[in-house]
Formats: structure tokens, C-alpha cells, sequence
């Protein structure tokens, strides 16, 4: 699996010491997002960034170039944190009566713990330079990539029924954009359902999708 941090050591430092790298852009990371989700990207400063994290400025310019840089991280760290999440649920939902359901079931758990991180990649990404945003966007393919392997194995073992390629990638996107649909939509979904409410219903829609693909696929009678 590819490391999902591994564009992040293209961004110029002048520290030697990997780990320590790693360890103070955490810092900087964990104070960028809650100043990025609470007053925005473009009002945050650095001097701010660095002050919650407990750094001068000029030494958070010595593991970082830009603000942009550090938009990056932290949105490369959202998308680490949600990929772990998938992981762990993926091997949960393996064990479960129905496997569809217990993944679309995690994943819109996941979704609705990092709505405000999740809401914060959307809303920014179209600050950073065109390198940074083309990785943002790859990472979120890949998420949505995990949905994919699931339905493939899943028909692999007869859990859900045949499914031609572009119903198992139309599937998989649908999963993807229902979990961020929580994120944008939450100050009216959650006025009328829980969030359990929520993934019910979408997971009959759902799977409802997986029968509706199967007869999708079969040839039409002839005239």
C-alpha cells in the first residue's frame, strides 16, 4: 500500500532528522487544522500556526516553505486519518453478517467524526498549486479505490450478486459522495435523522444499487 506520506517529504526542509520532521510537522499540522476549520485558510497566518504549535516562526519555517505547504499536510493527514479508519473497518466489517452493509456502515462513521476536516478539504483545496491539488484529488480516488476492492471481493465470494465494472465504479463513487453528503448537508440532516438513521437508509439505497446493476447487466430480450 502506498504511503500516504509520501509526497509529503518533497516539501523542502532544512532539518536533517526525519523523525524529527515528522514530529514537528505533526505539531504543526494539529494546530493548522483547527485555525483552517475555524477561521479559514486565506484569514490564518503562519505566526498563528506557529504560536498554537508551540514554535517560533522561524522554526516553523525551517520544516516548511509556505502556507500552502502546510494546507498540504494537513489535508494529506485527513486523507491518512480516514484511510486508517477504512482499514480498521474493513477488517471489521469482514468478520460481519453482511460485509457491504458493516463497511457503508464505518465509512459513514468515519465520515461523520471528520465532518469538519472533511468539509475543510472542499472548501481549500483550490488554494494550493497545482501539484499539491492533482496528489488532494488521487487521494481521494484512492479512498473511493477501497470501496471498489470490497464490492470485487465481494462478488468473488458470492456475498453480492455479478456486477459489470462501471456499475462496481458508479457503486463505489455513490458511497464515497453519500458519506461527504452528511459532511455538506448536516445542518439539515441531522434536524430530521440521526446519524444511524442515516446510514440505513442509505444503505438500503445502496444495495438496492447492487440489484439494480445485476439487472443492468443482462442482455436485452430480443425483438
Amino acid at each position: 500500500m502506498r504511503n500516504p506520506h509520501a509526497n509529503a517529504r518533497e516539501i523542502p526542509t532544512l532539518v536533517k532528522d526525519p523523525e524529527l520532521v515528522q514530529r514537528r510537522r505533526r505539531q504543526i499540522v494539529d494546530a493548522a487544522v483547527q485555525l483552517f476549520i475555524e477561521k479559514g485558510f486565506h484569514k490564518t497566518t503562519t505566526r498563528e500556526i506557529a504560536r498554537a504549535g508551540g514554535l517560533s516562526i522561524g522554526s516553523l519555517y525551517e520544516y516548511v516553505v509556505s502556507k500552502e505547504d502546510i494546507l498540504y499536510l494537513v489535508c494529506d493527514a485527513i486523507h491518512a486519518e480516514m484511510q486508517r479508519g477504512m482499514t480498521e473497518a474493513l477488517e471489521r466489517a469482514a468478520r460481519g453478517v453482511n460485509p457491504l452493509a458493516e463497511v457503508v456502515r464505518e465509512y459513514f462513521l468515519v465520515c461523520n467524526r471528520m465532518s469538519d476536516h472533511i468539509l475543510l478539504i472542499y472548501q481549500e483545496t483550490q488554494s494550493l498549486p497545482h501539484k499539491w491539488r492533482k496528489v488532494v484529488l488521487e487521494n481521494e480516488v484512492r479512498i473511493t479505490g477501497l470501496f471498489t476492492r470490497v464490492l470485487t471481493r465481494l462478488m468473488d465470494e458470492g456475498a453480492i450478486p455479478q456486477l459489470p465494472a462501471a456499475s462496481v465504479d458508479l457503486i463505489a463513487h455513490n458511497i464515497a459522495v453519500l458519506g461527504h453528503m452528511w459532511t455538506f448537508r448536516r445542518w439539515f440532516l441531522s434536524c430530521h435523522y440521526t446519524i444511524e438513521d442515516y446510514v440505513r437508509l442509505q444503505t438500503e439505497g445502496i444495495l438496492g444499487m447492487c440489484r439494480a446493476g445485476t439487472a443492468s447487466a443482462a442482455p436485452p430480450e430480443s425483438a
